[in-house]
This record gives structure tokens, C-alpha cells and sequence, in this order.
């Protein structure tokens, strides 16, 4: 079993943080002060931290044809969960970077992979192996 992460990560509103992590995602919220929120983010441990100044600062790499925004965090789903989850932020009319997709489709790192930005301009990916023994295969 892995280990949980824990990620601090700064949001320019902690009411936006919770509409989107919370309501959106639906992860559970922790603790909490004025200056930070804690959520239970598929298992780990992700806090938001008022940064009322917040300016994103955002660079682009070019991965199979796509303009991915770095950095970036998420997570890797089971291939069901990863499409349940397209389909509720499709639902929900979500704005993606890079629309839900296949990746290098037909190679050894073929994935489910989608990216979007929370309301303070955070970089997520959501990805997904058909084959999970696949996550480091070369």
C-alpha cells in the first residue's frame, strides 16, 4: 500500500477552494483555520493555504501534441473512477486545459489523462492506466 501524500498549496480564496475541492470533487474536508483548509484528496492529504496575492505563475511543455501546464499535481485513478470523475466534471460543465483523453494511445504509457486548473489557477491532472503494473513501464 502507498504511503499518503501531503501537499500544501497556495488559493487566492478558501471559500473557492472548498465550492471546488469540497463540493465539486467531493473530498471530505479535516481540519481548518482562517489561513488553511485540509482535504481528504483520494486519500491524501492536501491543504489550501490563503494566498490572497496569489499569481500563478504557469509554463508549458509540449507532451504528445498537448501544451501541459507545469507544475502541476492530481492523482492516479482506477480506470473506472477516472472516467466517473470525466463525466461528473464534464457534467458539472468544467473547463479543462487539456479535455479527457487518450495518451500515447497504442504504446507502453497509453493513459487516460485530463488537466484543468482550481479557481486560484493550480494546475490538476486526473490519469488513468488500463494496465496499473504499466505506471513506470519504459
Amino acid at each position: 500500500m502507498l504511503q499518503p501524500f501531503h501537499l500544501a498549496i497556495p488559493v487566492h480564496s478558501l471559500s473557492a477552494a472548498r465550492e471546488f475541492y469540497g463540493r465539486l470533487f467531493g473530498c471530505a474536508e479535516g481540519r481548518s483555520s482562517e489561513e488553511w483548509v485540509d482535504f481528504d484528496f483520494f486519500g491524501h492529504q492536501l491543504v489550501a493555504h490563503l494566498d490572497p496575492g496569489r499569481k500563478p505563475h504557469v509554463h508549458h511543455n509540449q507532451v504528445d501534441g498537448h501544451d501541459v501546464p507545469v507544475p502541476h499535481f492530481g492523482v492516479v485513478l482506477e480506470w473506472q473512477a477516472w472516467q466517473a470523475l470525466a463525466g461528473r466534471l464534464r457534467n458539472a460543465g468544467t473547463r479543462f486545459e487539456i479535455e479527457p483523453g487518450i495518451r500515447f494511445a497504442g504504446q507502453v504509457g497509453e493513459q487516460a489523462t485530463m488537466f484543468l486548473y482550481d479557481p486560484s489557477g493550480n494546475a490538476l491532472e486526473f490519469k488513468a492506466f488500463k494496465d496499473p503494473a504499466r505506471l513506470f513501464a519504459k
